[in-house]
């Protein structure tokens, strides 16, 4: 499997999105320079504030030619549901089978109450328009984020 790192160019995937749509990584390729964050589980605390988070700095990401989008295991359905319960201005990502959270390498093995279990680990990439992964946070702590990545992408 291809490791990503800072610097490297990502290659092109695809995933179903929200609004009945599919994510393609090419389609950016040009254009927009591409935040793509990871998170555990649709309507959880962390979840609901990172996504809040990005929501209520869409309107500077765009302004910096950058889109947003929220990727994670969940169904389209609750995807869906999320994004409509929370005005999410992005689309999300539903990965299902867990392609693109292989590529990225954020499925790792997670402790809660002791028990172990393979889960999403908060990560969030940058990729500008020529489709170079130009900064990744993993193990992301969700308070304050936001604002870093957008100051991050103030500077591309």
């Amino acid at each position: 499997m291809t490791t990503i790192s800072e610097g490297n160019s990502i290659p092109n995937f695809s995933a179903p999105a929200t609004s009945d749509t599919t994510f393609e990584l090419s389609n950016y390729t040009g254009k927009s320079n591409l935040v793509i964050y990871f998170y555990p589980k649709d309507s959880t605390p962390g979840c609901t504030t990172e996504g809040q988070n990005f929501r209520d700095l869409h309107k500077e990401f765009l302004e910096h030619d950058t889109e947003i989008f929220g990727v994670s295991r969940d169904t389209m359905r609750r995807h869906e549901n999320f994004k409509a319960k929370q005005a999410f201005p992005f689309e999300l990502i539903s990965d299902e089978d867990e392609t693109v959270c292989k590529l990225f390498d954020v499925i790792q093995l997670k402790k809660l109450y002791g028990k172990e279990y393979m889960g999403i680990v908060r990560s969030t990439f940058l990729i500008d328009k020529e489709g170079i992964l130009r900064k990744e946070w993993r193990g992301v702590r969700v308070k304050g984020h936001a604002d870093e990545v957008l100051e991050e992408v103030k500077s591309l």
